[in-house]
């Protein structure tokens, strides 16, 4: 079976001692079109918004209550402080850079800046430098395409954007959080709502029989122990339990997908 998994400590034993064949991509989601998009992947990490999107649509893939990454994604809404200060109450109306509108560390920043601050997402200008993984689904009207070629960080700094979701973050000091205190903030966060913000998680393709899953989450599972039962790397479906409701609520509130699923759903 086909596999594709970044090198993480918690999938560290899992890659030398599964029989998997597993791809040879250093940035996993730099290959998640071909796990929603081809299906070229019996077993994948994948992006939770991203998931969320390809069950919407009809996409074979089920969930392994296994997280692969999260993170709190308060510090990565960047601006430029040589323009001044920019609370995130004022971002309406301003044009805000986002790798792909689906992208699930944007999803979070929306539902953070919607929730926490008053932020109207619908009347932000959001600008776009990719296409959504799920090919079916469509950006809402407030969301442009970069010209291409155009550089995130070359734009923030320009003044073509006003602020940035930045994968990760960036090397100018000019270059700062959004959101003050990024590290209180999400603890505030994760205090009121009761979880962590998933990134990722593993996913199979429902032709992978019951036994095959079980088989490799039970040797997920061993990795995880191995790399010290990371709290930020919860298994099991009631461990997940939470942390998946308040994803499903983000992403509904959204307008991204048509119902809330039931988070029993995701492992069918």
């Amino acid at each position: 079976m086909k596999a594709l998994l970044g090198d993480y400590p918690v999938t560290r034993l899992f890659k030398e001692k599964s029989s998997l064949e597993f791809a040879d991509v250093r940035v996993p989601n730099t290959a998640f079109k071909r796990v929603v998009r081809d299906l070229e992947f019996d077993v994948a990490e994948l992006a939770i918004v991203t998931f969320l999107l390809a069950k919407a649509h009809g996409k074979p893939l089920r969930l392994l209550p296994a997280v692969v990454t999260a993170r709190f994604q308060h510090a990565l809404l960047m601006h430029n402080t040589a323009r001044g200060a920019l609370p995130p109450e004022q971002l309406t109306g301003k044009r805000v850079g986002l790798r792909s509108y689906s992208v699930t560390t944007a999803a979070w920043i929306r539902c953070i800046l919607a929730d926490d601050h008053g932020v109207d997402l619908d009347r932000v200008k959001w600008v776009s430098f990719e296409d959504p993984h799920v090919a079916e689904f469509r950006d809402p009207p407030n969301v442009e395409r970069a010209a291409a070629g155009k550089d995130m960080a070359a734009m923030l700094l320009a003044g073509e954007l006003d602020a940035a979701i930045l994968g990760e973050l960036p090397g100018d000091e000019r270059l700062q959080p959004v959101i003050v205190d990024p590290g209180a903030a999400a603890r505030r966060w994760r205090e009121k709502n009761g979880a962590i913000q998933i990134n990722h998680m593993v996913t199979v393709k429902s032709s992978v029989s019951a036994s095959e899953s079980e088989n490799i989450y039970e040797l997920l599972k061993k990795s995880r122990v191995a790399a010290g039962n990371p709290e930020m790397n919860p298994f099991g479906v009631e461990e997940n339990r939470r942390n998946l409701e308040v994803a499903i609520d983000c992403v509904y509130r959204q307008k991204m997908i048509p119902r809330r699923f039931a988070v029993e759903e995701l492992f069918q």
